[in-house]
């Protein structure tokens, strides 16, 4: 494996009495595009700022390239960075803007014009330099600020929540455009969000924080399919939770129902936490001697446009009530409606038993 281009390690972050960060370690590969994903106050953009030197962590190394860069001004590091805010200077132009690193670099001015028109045409704003910022819309102040931070050509570009402050229909579209112009440069992207469908939509890897702790670290699949503990399961996506015991092994009970299932990690009174996600429900092509099947009943319904979600019961899952996706094709094909029974199998390679919360 080639070294990482950046190296965290034992990285905590205290502000008086309170620990924003707690002994983070990660790696970083070159080129990569990387999530920093979790709720408000999670510790996602305080390890951003570390890295930036903003706010330079309370213990730890940062290592950029094989250079320790732990305790150097935001001014000696190699990053270009572009803020929730945008931080455009409302004074200059938009090609002002966009060549202002590269005039504290000394660079001759035609220089600068032919390097801010190169900018401005691979963010799709050929025509805006010379533009004031408070006649863009928000979408193109964004992209102007990316421009700005690619402009010196840094090794790493850090994104603190930029699309957060866009409406729903222009930060798809410039999510997409984001990854595209990352992929292109090739340059090793941080990106702080909140945003899971962002996060899962853009990232080559994504970091779950919680508590100013890393939860877990891997691609949108990964994280995805395989939650490594119940705040990440819950956290992304849609998950059924229910109480369950643990029955013998690989063998879980919810209710008086048995079910097959990886229980070979839960240790203690065999209490445990069972999780599936909706759409792992299988709603077609269920016999009865497939593994996990049981028959339920539509308890209600809430309509999802493509898709209804379904809530199902049954006696011999007790208390127990489970969201399932149900194309609207086999809604419309079966006539389901609230009270519709039919039968449903849990995939036990779909079936996730968690310890249960304390």
């Amino acid at each position: 494996m080639p070294e990482p281009y950046l190296r965290i390690r034992n990285v905590s972050k205290r502000f008086g009495d309170f620990t924003a960060l707690r002994d983070v370690n990660l790696d970083i590969g070159k080129g990569e595009f990387v999530c920093f994903l979790g709720p408000s106050g999670c510790g996602k953009t305080t390890l951003l700022r570390a890295i930036a030197g903003l706010d330079i962590q309370s213990e730890g190394m940062i290592e950029q390239a094989g250079r320790d860069i732990s305790a150097l001004p935001p001014s000696e590091r190699d990053f270009g960075i572009v803020f929730q805010s945008y931080a455009l200077f409302p004074n200059l132009t938009v090609a002002d803007n966009v060549g202002y690193g590269l005039v504290g670099k000394g660079m001759p001015r035609a220089d600068i014009r032919k390097k801010v028109a190169g900018l401005l045409a691979q963010v799709n704003l050929p025509d805006q330099g010379a533009k004031y910022p408070a006649k863009l819309s928000g979408g193109q102040q964004q992209r102007v600020a990316l421009a700005r931070a690619l402009a010196t050509e840094p090794g790493l570009l850090l994104l603190d929540e930029p699309l957060s402050a866009l409406d729903a229909k222009v930060r798809i579209q410039l999510r997409g455009q984001l990854k595209d112009l990352q992929r292109d440069l090739g340059i090793t992207t941080i990106m702080v969000t909140h945003d899971q469908e962002e996060a899962l939509g853009l990232a080559d890897r994504i970091v779950v924080m919680s508590q100013g702790r890393v939860e877990q670290v891997g691609s949108p699949v990964e994280i995805y399919t395989s939650p490594a503990s119940v705040f990440v399961a819950d956290f992304i996506g849609a998950m059924n939770f229910v109480p369950a015991r643990v029955a013998g092994p690989g063998m879980i009970e919810i209710g008086s129902a048995r079910f097959a299932a990886e229980t070979a990690h839960i240790n203690g009174d065999g209490r445990a936490l069972a999780a599936i996600r909706p759409e792992d429900i299988k709603v077609q092509g269920v016999a009865p001697g497939d593994a996990n099947a049981l028959e339920v009943t539509i308890d209600a319904e809430e309509f999802c446009g493509s898709y209804m979600r379904a809530t199902v019961i049954d006696a011999a899952l007790g208390e127990a009530r489970l969201k399932a996706d149900l194309s609207m094709n086999l809604v419309r094909g079966m006539a389901l409606t609230k009270g519709s029974r039919l039968p449903v199998a849990l995939p036990p390679e779909r079936l996730r038993v968690y310890p249960p919360l304390s």
